[in-house]
């Protein structure tokens, strides 16, 4: 019954006959396309885009497409796309996720629903997770376009604005999703519409998109300016920090990886500090810093979350465990960690503008992606990103095989009985990959092989520069690798002369990640194209996903049976034991991303206004109507602030004055006996047109020049308010679990407090723009400048939650002193003037 059930729902099945038949008429072509010349073939490019334009979609043209592409790989690739990669081409197209095993050909697939997308010259990204992938895939790949007529860019990190908008207008661009980002939060802080380097955001194909849509999901990409702090009160708690004791003086819990001081410690610190109470208003930055450099001390862990190199904290990825250079924890933790590491503490940051990849992926028209390991988060691509995840059949059958995890009672059995795997293995020639989830315990192996002089690579974030050279090398007989997370991601393990004769390459996880994904992309290592293969994971009760969410009757079993290091259990129960652990910490983290892109929401309509008012100003030769628009609104607003409030009251007409004359009129353009007894539609009347007098004799005096005059007030008042709204919408978000007390859903107050927050900064925007735009007056040459210098930071969460922002901090420029005239032209001086805004 449960098998015809499985038949009848079994919507992979359903997907993969349709996607079949496709590839059955694809197939059909083969031999029509054999015919065609070189000339010919490329000929086919112009036939179709003239064909789109005609009407025909791509869906239309699809099944010829593909077949001139496959052809076109035959002759210049010598690769000739087998059935599968024709099925995942088309579930590409469609805008969805393609699983197909490592070995499976992903790059060649994608070329296929890549050159139809890019047909209709909007522009198709290929993202990969770096640089060294994204150049390796534009050089292979691009030979195939450019014999099909289509043009390729590569865009990476260190281009020049030019570079970078030539590699975005090819009809392709190959690129790493941090560079796309960043690139769209830059091109929302130029001042000229020409600095812009990408286009409207078309089509995409992630590879491994598991890893960019959910591992890197809650890291959000920040473009950041400097905020100069002291140094000084980090040294200091580092120093206080250090004299403290577990459980005396702080409580550290392992599963949420949380640090709280104790009473006793509480006291330490107010003793060590000199002050009477530590939670006293006054003494919010101290307590915040002695909680960072405890934070720093006991849940990051050096060579696990971080490393030190060249005198910096460089972060580890902990997915992929790469190094994460330029990267910086936020909130004043890298600072704190730096102290303990006895290096030199940098600057902390303001935040200028951010989005998650989730928002950013989002505002594709289509989205698609491939990886081996998807379908375990199939929900979550589905929900978040509607795209579904299509099993792609293997073109061999796979044969490797897969052990039942052995679990030993503490680590140093299980690292034992590893290095006595490896050594076995290493005698009969097998070549071995050894997965690890972090840096130090693949360092540890390492020095337990040398004493066994068993020679090997070591592939972490410390040497990933030789990476290509060490995966190369890895399927080569007798060969022995240690890998972190990262294991050669992107790039195939070929089996060497003589290597399937021994049991093809063994893969040894020393440790089940809290991700079944992580621990399937290792396996998959292994028996690529049919090839033979075997796979083993070591376990302990002293893992830390075994301790943090391994079941207790599991030990006290392990402990009944009186079970020693030597005696290792190994059973399916244990292996779904873990399993149902994993499920948990994904649900979890399903959990967190969910209500992350909840909020983050909120911000992303804000953002897109914004923006989107932005690219109006910057598309808009005249600003008249905007800039009279927020006039006459700013007017409205602040008259009825000066309004009687009841019959008794009568109109304040001083205070209204002292407001005209200090914002919008120069003293004498209005009097009191004007506004005396007027009402409320009478001044406002008065007023907009008194503002409209002064506003065409200040055109007819810079004529060509006001213009211009207007986008810069405008572009400076957007841009100074809008960066103050980042930091103290990040604010709110911080404190708003805390509602949750009173019986209040946060999210709901936050979007509720937010929606408040953005129409008073919209005010503002209107009340600065009506201020300068009236007030400001122009003795030099007009240029438009940006608020603060940034630069490109992507802050990792530390543990289960995004990391706190520093409020932002003004920037001052540097080429004007404090005292000397304003560069506005208002004649005030600079520190007086446009000096309290920069």
């Amino acid at each position: 019954m449960l098998g015809i059930l499985k038949k009848t729902f079994d919507g992979n099945k359903r997907e993969v006959k349709k996607l079949e038949k496709i590839a059955d008429q694809i197939e059909a072509l083969a031999n029509d396309m054999s015919k065609l010349s070189d000339e010919d073939l490329r000929s086919k490019t112009a036939d179709f885009k003239q064909r789109l334009q005609k009407g025909e979609t791509t869906d239309d043209i699809l099944v010829e497409a593909f077949a001139v592409v496959r052809e076109a790989a035959k002759r210049v690739l010598g690769l000739y796309p087998y059935r599968v990669q024709l099925m995942g081409a088309v579930a590409l197209h469609e805008g969805n996720i393609a699983e197909m095993k490592t070995g499976e050909g992903k790059t060649l697939t994608s070329t296929m629903p890549v050159y139809l997308n890019a047909l209709t010259g909007k522009g198709v990204h290929v993202v990969t997770v770096n640089d060294y992938l994204a150049s390796r895939d534009a050089t292979e790949m691009g030979e195939l376009y450019d014999a099909l007529g289509l043009t390729v860019g590569l865009n990476t990190n260190g281009l020049t604005k030019d570079e970078k908008r030539e590699a975005y207008a090819a009809d392709i661009t190959y690129s790493t999703n941090n560079e796309l980002g960043f690139d769209y939060l830059r091109d929302n802080m130029v001042l000229y519409k020409e600095q812009m380097v990408q286009r409207p955001l078309h089509y995409a194909v992630i590879d491994e998109v598991d890893s960019i849509l959910i591992d890197e999901a809650r890291t959000p990409l920040i473009i950041s300016g400097s905020a100069k702090k002291s140094a000084q009160l980090y040294l200091q708690t580092n120093a206080f920090v250090k004299t403290l004791k577990i459980d005396e003086d702080y409580t550290y819990d392992v599963k949420s990886k949380g640090v709280q001081l104790t009473e006793d410690g509480i006291s330490k610190a107010e003793k060590g500090f000199g002050i009477d109470n530590l939670f006293d208003i006054s003494h919010v930055q101290l307590n915040h810093n002695i909680n960072q450099a405890l934070k720093a001390h006991v849940s990051m862990q050096v060579d696990v979350d971080y490393v030190v190199q060249d005198n910096e904290v460089v972060i580890v990825d902990q997915f992929t465990g790469r190094l994460m250079k330029g990267r910086r924890y936020s909130d004043g933790l890298h600072q704190a960690i730096e102290a303990k590491e006895g290096l030199d503490i940098q600057n902390e940051s303001m935040t200028m503008a951010s989005i998650t990849f989730q928002n950013y992926f989002r505002m594709y028209e289509k989205l698609a992606g491939m990886t081996g390991t998807a379908k375990t988060e199939e929900e979550e691509f589905k929900n978040i990103y509607n795209m579904y995840v299509t099993v792609i059949p293997t073109n061999k059958i796979i044969v490797r095989q897969d052990h039942a995890d052995l679990i030993y009672a503490s680590k140093e059995g299980k690292f034992r009985a590893v290095v006595n795997d490896i050594a076995q293995r290493y005698e009969k020639g097998q070549p071995i990959l050894v997965g690890t989830v972090a840096i130090e315990t693949s360092e540890l192996i390492s020095s337990l092989l040398q004493k066994k002089r068993i020679p090997h690579n070591i592939l972490n974030a410390k040497n990933h520069g030789r990476e290509a050279d060490i995966i190369a090398a890895a399927g080569q007989k007798g060969s022995v690798t240690i890998a972190t997370n990262m294991a050669g991601r992107g790039t195939d393990i070929k089996l060497g002369e003589g290597v399937k004769e021994v049991g093809g390459l063994a893969v040894v996880g020393t440790e089940r990640h809290e991700s079944r994904r992580i621990d399937n992309q290792l396996r998959g290592r292994s028996g690529r194209q049919g090839d033979p293969g075997a796979t083993q994971f070591y376990l302990s009760m002293e893992d830390e996903l075994m301790r943090r969410f391994g079941s207790d009757n599991m030990r006290n079993m392990m402990a009944k049976l009186g079970m020693d290091d030597e005696q290792p259990i190994q059973s399916k129960m244990v292996s779904r034991a873990v399993e149902s652990a994993q499920r948990r910490v994904e649900g979890n983290n399903f959990d967190a991303r969910k209500q992350l892109l909840q909020y983050d929401d909120v911000l992303r309509q804000q953002r897109e206004i914004i923006y989107k008012q932005r690219m109006d100003v910057l598309e808009n030769e005249n600003l008249q109507g905007i800039v009279k628009d927020m006039l006459r609104s700013s007017i409205e607003r602040n008259v009825v602030a000066f309004m009687p409030q009841n019959d008794d009251e009568e109109l304040n007409t001083t205070a209204l004055l002292d407001y005209v004359n200090a914002n919008l009129l120069q003293e004498g353009d209005v009097t009191e006996a004007e506004l005396q007894g007027k009402d409320l539609e009478q001044i406002v009347g008065l007023l907009v047109a008194k503002t409209d007098e002064k506003y065409q004799e200040k055109e007819d005096l810079l004529g060509d020049r006001m213009r211009e005059f207007e986008k810069v007030i405008v572009l400076r008042s957007v841009d100074t308010k809008w960066i103050d709204h980042i930091d103290a919408m990040d604010q709110l978000r911080q404190g708003i679990h805390l509602r949750a007390y009173g019986q209040i859903n946060p999210l709901r107050e936050y979007q509720s407090e937010g929606f408040a927050m953005f129409e008073q900064m919209v005010t503002a925007i209107e009340d600065d723009v009506a201020k300068y735009v009236m007030k400001a007056e122009i003795q030099r040459n007009l240029e438009r400048q940006e608020v603060a210098k940034g630069q490109a930071v992507n802050p990792k969460a530390d543990g289960e939650s995004e990391q706190r922002k520093k409020p932002f901090v003004k920037a001052e420029r540097d080429d004007i002193g404090r005292n000397d005239p304003c560069p506005c032209g208002s004649g005030k001086k600079y520190k007086q003037c446009c000096g309290r805004l920069a």
